[in-house]
């Protein structure tokens, strides 16, 4: 997780790395994974939808990502769209 003082990185960033570690993507997450990687920050907007409700979906849609790195990826969106 990142210290306070530390900048959160784009969106389109932790896509990056969510894609790197979770070869086969749900089929349900993949569209908002998909939408994430032309996001940089939640006031985006991808088409009519917001980030911040992108990246809620794709939480939403992405249980079966786990593990350590999976944990951090996902406190990392969580804390942007805070």
């Amino acid at each position: 997780m990142k210290n306070p003082t530390t900048p959160l990185r784009p969106i389109h960033a932790v896509a990056r790395d969510i894609r790197r570690e979770w070869k086969n993507v749900n089929y349900a997450a993949k569209p908002y994974l998909d939408a994430m990687d032309s996001l940089s920050v939640k006031t985006d907007m991808f088409y009519a939808d917001d980030a911040i409700s992108i990246v809620l979906y794709f939480l939403c849609n992405a249980t079966s990502f786990r593990g350590n790195i999976a944990k951090t990826l996902k406190a990392e969106l969580k804390a942007i769209v805070k």
